[in-house]
């Protein structure tokens, strides 16, 4: 079964080594082996990682001679943080009537 475009977003950023190289490229474009710098993993294992990113479109990578750079595609963060603002908005409405709910009833005691 395909998973759907948030859900593969939702589980990249459930690890925290793909977390930290997201924050890397906040910075600015990077090869594997700048990005790979910081961990203390094989090869095989870090590039599992940026896979995973760049399968649910949260980087996107070019090959330049030897070379592979990635860089971040925010456009990809920015859908997943619209899902999750109409998700609070939702919660903060029912929350919202629960609070007029609770006060009409400590009203009439």
């Amino acid at each position: 079964m395909a998973q759907q475009p948030l859900d593969l977003v939702f589980r990249a950023l459930g690890d925290p080594t793909r977390r930290a190289v997201l924050h890397q490229l906040s910075r600015g474009d990077a090869a594997v082996s700048q990005l790979r710098t910081p961990f203390a993993m094989a090869l095989p294992s870090f590039l599992q990682h940026l896979r995973v990113l760049e399968d649910a479109g949260l980087v996107r990578s070019r090959k330049r001679g030897r070379v592979r750079t990635y860089a971040l595609r925010p456009e990809t963060l920015s859908a997943a943080s619209g899902w999750l603002e109409q998700q609070r908005a939702l919660w903060q409405r029912r929350l919202d009537q629960l609070d007029a709910y609770l006060l009409s009833l400590k009203k009439e005691n």
